[in-house]
């Protein structure tokens, strides 16, 4: 044998799959890199409110991302917004309330159910119940209908049907 047994990576193999790992590691974490180091609060309690309220606003750049993990300029304005009004003491409804008053309810990334909101969240489902009411009506008086194909053919159209059948 050659010193290594076939069961075991040798170093050789797992020099080679780290910067494989590294790589990997990065690109996992990117996210964590939209914070930059300058925008980061130096209490640890006002920085960890600040990143909750970020999670649940939406960059209107990427808007499919939070302010939290996105990277465009926009979302770092918001950041830094939210971190001076909690700096100024205001309490997260009050910074929430002052983000939505500046940009209105579709900053939000979980929109809220009041006002004309609940005709949004309610159109799914009544809908849907709508369609299903319509699908039983429709199967039901089907069911129940007279079949048109059981009355059979008329005296004319089957003397018809037996001029066309001897040609």
């Amino acid at each position: 044998m050659n010193g290594g047994s076939p069961m075991r990576p040798g170093r050789a193999m797992v020099r080679r799959g780290a910067p494989y790992l590294l790589a990997a590691m990065v690109a996992l974490a990117a996210p964590v890199w939209a914070v930059q180091p300058d925008e980061v609060l130096e209490d640890p309690a006002l920085e960890q409110r600040a990143r909750d309220l970020s999670k649940g606003l939406r960059c209107l750049v990427c808007q499919n991302e939070s302010i939290d993990e996105s990277n465009a300029s926009l979302a770092r304005d918001l950041r830094l917004l939210v971190r001076e009004r909690l700096v100024a003491g205001d309490s997260d409804d009050e910074v929430m309330a002052f983000v939505v008053d500046k940009y209105g309810e579709f900053v939000l990334l979980k929109p809220t159910t009041g006002g004309w909101n609940w005709l949004l969240w309610a159109a799914g489902p009544a809908l849907f119940v709508i369609a299903l009411g319509m699908g039983v009506t429709y199967v039901r008086n089907r069911a129940t209908a007279p079949g048109s194909a059981e009355a059979g053919l008329s005296e004319d159209e089957r003397r018809r049907l037996e001029e066309i059948l001897k040609d």
